[in-house]
């Protein structure tokens, strides 16, 4: 949906939240859910899909016959196609996950030539409207323990610089704009904000970088540094910097002085935590969501100071081994974005009301996605509801916060 806010950005929701590996599965579920969500929540109006596809779906719908059955599946049902969710390249869900949702990640030519794919997908999938672009979100480089030090950085940005050659390509074919979105995350190599702004800085928008992506495309030291600027940019996960407590304002102002596009916003909330380890029966009750298909990554403040854990589990270990002290946990576990509190846990949904006064006030992005994945492993009694009447409610709570309406 196109929203009359500042910028007018478009809104859906992913579809990762609906289990499908293959493509089949995928249009399944566009058809059992997606059409169901729009009916309840812009059933006169073009609705956006935010297209999840794994490596192996991917491969199928690049079949001619195949895209152009979904191409006109989107036109009859008044869908359309802006944003997709390139992150996870294999199996997403009923199956451990954890840290191998990073692999390939951009040391591995294989997530180049994935990337290189889901945009051309969306260059096709993209309705010819003026000013409307598409977004691929994918992994912040690696997880933090892949990257050894300036070679693989350097590894990293020489993929990255190829693909986005590869978009301005791409649009100078189609017409079609498709940036990538870079989605920082708790425990990768970029996971906050200053860390994302060096390693653009450092080697994404360099004079290196420049100078590689001129020899790629003959455009000249200037026009190379534009496009460069406009096909990479940020995903900005308003869990993930809610858990790494970051301050959005300042976050989205680093972003914008440091000329690195916000492609995309993933509307999301996680749970907050305040704690002292000694109350066991609070302890107790995290435990049905240390769950074992995702990472649910845990910065801890104590006294002014953050300590990270890659995982539910291991922080609670160490919770039980260091005794007592108030703190503040936030998690990596997406959780409706209605509901403030989830038993005697907090939500961030106060952070995310934060992020979307700032987009109600001023354009930061041109997309908007609501990314609630975790809905199968959320412990029962918090995903009792409809899956589609849920997701439409979480949009109209977006829309409210947004204060218009579809």
């Amino acid at each position: 949906m196109k929203l009359a806010v500042p910028g007018g950005p478009h809104l859906t929701y992913c579809t990762n939240i609906h289990p499908g590996e293959t493509w089949a599965e995928v249009r399944a579920n566009l058809e059992r859910h997606v059409l169901r969500v729009k009916v309840a929540v812009a059933p006169t109006q073009p609705f956006g899909v935010g297209l999840r596809l794994s490596a192996v779906a991917a491969a199928t719908l690049a079949q001619p016959a195949e895209l152009e059955r979904f191409q006109a599946f989107l036109r009859d049902s008044g869908c359309y196609v802006f944003t997709i969710n390139g992150f996870p390249y294999g199996p997403f869900h009923g199956t451990r996950v954890k840290e191998e949702v990073y692999l390939p990640d951009w040391l591995d030519d294989a997530r180049l030539s994935y990337s290189d794919r889901l945009a051309e997908l969306l260059a096709a999938l993209l309705p010819d409207e003026p000013g409307l672009e598409g977004t691929v979100s994918t992994v912040p480089g690696a997880y933090k323990g892949r990257v050894r030090g300036g070679a693989d950085e350097g590894r990293m940005a020489e993929l990255m610089i190829r693909h986005a050659a590869g978009l301005h390509r791409l649009r100078e074919r189609t017409g079609k704009m498709v940036s990538l979105a870079l989605e920082p995350e708790p425990c990768c190599h970029m996971e906050t904000v200053d860390e994302t702004v060096r390693f653009f800085e450092g080697h994404l928008f360099a004079a290196p970088a420049v100078a590689a992506f001129d020899r790629l495309t003959g455009l000249g030291r200037a026009e190379s540094e534009a496009a460069l600027r406009r096909h990479l940019g940020v995903c900005f996960d308003a869990c993930h910097m809610a858990v790494e407590f970051e301050d959005a304002a300042a976050g989205f102002a680093a972003l914008a002085r440091a000329g690195i596009r916000v492609g995309k916003v993933q509307v999301s909330a996680g749970l907050r935590v305040r704690m002292d380890p000694g109350d066991r029966a609070l302890v107790d009750a995290l435990r049905p969501f240390a769950e074992g298909v995702y990472l649910h990554q845990v910065v801890e403040r104590r006294d002014g100071r953050l300590v990270r854990y890659l995982d539910l589990p291991e922080a609670l270990e160490a919770a039980a081994r260091d005794g007592g002290g108030p703190r503040e946990w936030r998690i990596h576990f997406h959780v409706p974005l209605f509901r403030e509190e989830l038993g005697p846990f907090a939500s961030t949904q106060d952070y995310l009301r934060g992020v979307l006064g700032l987009l109600r006030r001023e354009a930061h992005t041109p997309h908007l996605e609501v990314e609630t994945y975790t809905w199968d492993v959320l412990p029962e009694a918090y995903r009792r509801e409809d899956i589609a009447a849920a997701v439409a409610r979480e949009l109209r709570w977006v829309l409210d916060q947004l204060g218009v309406r579809p």
